[in-house]
């Protein structure tokens, strides 16, 4: 295996750290999800040892303030005249503020409890003594806290145990407030036990093997049955970054968001997939991912069927992204699958249809919009970044007329025509032998707009039966002709059109010559070696099935304009001559058709230019 191909195997690397990484902390085993006046999902659960039972927050709360209540902040004398007792305003203010109603003075190791009724302030003092007195106390904030610290100290954070065996709730039976305090502070003594170092590491040994065992065998049935994914990087990194994409909401929404996990749009996985690839790699690429986050769901039966089935719909019904109401109705299967999967384990709780929360179905509802949305959304951002094209774009391309084609009508109406006719020829072969008959087509239609710039020196566009190649060198004609490939790539990217179409463009003559001048040329001079780059197209070669398919037929409609006669013989062995001198001359190796195809893509253009060039009857003169 060639280190570049191997090199491709990275992303899947860095997709099982990213994971491992972020995979939901281990809280030493306790994963139940439970709320108060919901049944319980799972079996019977019993406490395996003694736990306490902690108190709420609000009844620790209560107990505080109870004691408090009664507490008396601590002061002491600042000077030795000790009757009356003086405060400042400043300090009385933050007793009241705290709503203490006694005080404690310190004075000789001993403390004296005053309530505030009795504590004069420099106001009060004077109406009462008829002289002014400043304060006689200060506050003592080291003392108070203390004494604060041990009264709390002494409320109990618990109050019961649950014993060893003893039932806590059963499958089905509704959470109460009290149960949910014991459910809560299993949880609690759960994650507060501590775990040994030992244990931690085997857990995420654990985990590692099993993200790494999923991403091997997902990466083995990729490599085995779908190997153009390898060929290139656009297509490995598509395969690491949607499923990841995913994955890491799903854990973010664990960690911090608490987002419904009904909210989370794992289908947009296999709908996204969908428009650049096969169903197959559709559907791995959604089960790779939901049984990624399976091992981190509380439920993880019921996700992984429910999702699978959804999976399963959406592959199966959503294979045109080109048409909003065929996306509508897919998405609307989609979520009638949710829908009833989420009833059906429902019902089969002891709690049966008590079990059924109506908010839900509001969530299922409003994940199938939001897979519209984003669905789009990521679509674009894939044909971005990847250089990708969806159905929805190409069909956008398709449309004769826009300014760009029609600008090639009238500059080069020959040429313009020519690409219509191969569009037809090459979408119906790809259809065919199941490559992309739409990409083809499009592919088909800009092929050559190139010949926009010197339209004058192409044959087809010619009317006054003079061609100015061929008052040239042979050479230079050769030139000319070839040019047309990079003006036409100049064009596109001048256009922003995709870059598949730019490879369409670039490859639809391969590494051919152009062997009329390179004949006329050699049959000029005999005698000398010909320089065959000269009159070489500089490629690249056809890659892809669709590339091949334009390049035939390119190439046999151009020269059934040539024939003098148009029977199936004629026909026929001119494709043949035209495909056997295009696989002798090596270029279709870099694509993926078999002998099979090549049989298949000759019997539809024999059938396709004997319906256009169809003898036709002569209409009788009335006499």
């Amino acid at each position: 295996m060639k280190l570049t191909k191997l090199l491709k195997f990275t992303p899947f690397i860095a997709v099982a750290i990213i994971i491992i990484y972020l995979f939901p902390k281990y809280d030493n085993t306790f994963a139940y999800y439970f709320e108060i006046g919901k049944p319980w999902g799972y079996e019977l659960l019993t406490a395996s040892e003694d736990f306490p039972i902690y108190k709420t927050d609000k009844e620790l709360a209560e107990e505080r303030n109870e004691l408090l209540l009664d507490f008396a902040p601590c002061f002491v004398f600042n000077s030795s005249n000790t009757e009356p007792i003086v405060i400042s305003y400043e300090s009385l203010e933050r007793l009241q503020q705290a709503d203490y109603q006694f005080i404690s003075i310190l004075q000789n190791q001993t403390s004296r409890r005053y309530s505030l009724d009795q504590i004069y302030t420099p106001r009060t003092a004077f109406e009462a003594f008829g002289e002014e007195l400043i304060p006689n106390i200060e506050y003592d904030s080291t003392t108070t806290q203390q004494l604060e610290a041990s009264v709390l100290a002494s409320i109990s954070p618990t109050q019961g145990v649950v014993q060893t065996g003893e039932k806590i709730i059963d499958k089905g039976e509704v959470v109460t407030e009290r149960t949910y305090q014991i459910l809560q502070s299993l949880k609690r003594f759960t994650q507060d036990t501590s775990v040994s170092s030992l244990q931690q590491i085997w857990h995420h040994v654990g985990l590692a093997l099993l993200v790494i065992l999923i991403i091997v065998v997902f990466v083995v049935y990729l490599y085995t049955t779908e190997p153009v994914i390898f060929e290139h990087w656009n297509n490995v990194l598509f395969c690491t970054i949607l499923p990841l994409l995913l994955i890491v909401v799903t854990f973010c929404c664990f960690r911090y968001w608490f987002i419904p996990i009904l909210l989370i749009p794992y289908i947009i996985v296999p709908v996204v997939a969908r428009v650049f690839f096969d169903s197959r790699v559709a559907f791995v690429l959604h089960l790779f991912t939901i049984l990624i986050v399976a091992l981190a769901v509380s439920v993880p039966v019921e996700f992984i069927a429910v999702q699978t089935l959804a999976g399963i719909i959406a592959v199966v019904s959503l294979h045109d992204m080109g048409r909003r109401s065929h996306v509508a109705i897919a998405l609307g299967f989609v979520v009638l699958t949710y829908a009833i999967g989420y009833t059906a384990f429902c019902l089969l709780s002891p709690a049966s249809y008590h079990a059924i929360e109506w908010l839900n179905y509001i969530y299922i509802l409003l994940n199938g919009v939001m897979v519209i949305a984003l669905s789009y959304i990521l679509i674009m951002g894939f044909e971005q970044l990847f250089g990708f094209i969806s159905a929805t774009t190409l069909i956008e391309l398709t449309n004769i007329n826009s300014t760009l084609f029609q600008e090639f009508a009238q500059k080069a109406p020959g040429s313009f025509q020519h690409s219509l006719q191969v569009g037809n020829l090459a979408s119906e072969a790809a259809k065919k032998i199941g490559g992309n008959a739409l990409l083809t087509h499009t592919g088909a239609l800009y092929h050559d707009i190139g010949k926009m710039v010197h339209p004058e020196y192409f044959i087809e566009n010619q009317t006054g039966g003079v061609n100015p190649l061929n008052q040239m060198d042979p050479r230079q004609a050769a030139r000319i002709v070839i040019s047309h490939v990079e003006d036409g790539v100049s064009i596109a990217k001048e256009k922003h059109l995709p870059l598949v179409l730019i490879q369409f463009i670039r490859s639809h003559h391969g590494t051919t010559l152009a062997r009329y001048f390179y004949n006329t040329y050699a049959n000029a001079h005999p005698d000398e070696p010909v320089p065959m780059d000269d009159f070489r197209y500089p490629g690249p070669k056809p890659s892809t099935k669709e590339g091949a398919i334009l390049m035939m037929a390119d190439a046999i409609e151009a020269r059934s304009r040539s024939l003098t006669t148009y029977t199936e013989e004629t026909i026929s062995a001119m494709i043949k001559d035209m495909i056997d001198q295009q696989v002798a001359d090596n270029q279709f190796s870099d694509t993926q058709l078999s002998f099979k195809d090549l049989e298949d893509v000759r019997q539809v253009f024999t059938e396709r230019l004997l319906s256009m060039y169809h003898h036709r009857i002569a209409y009788p003169e009335k006499l």
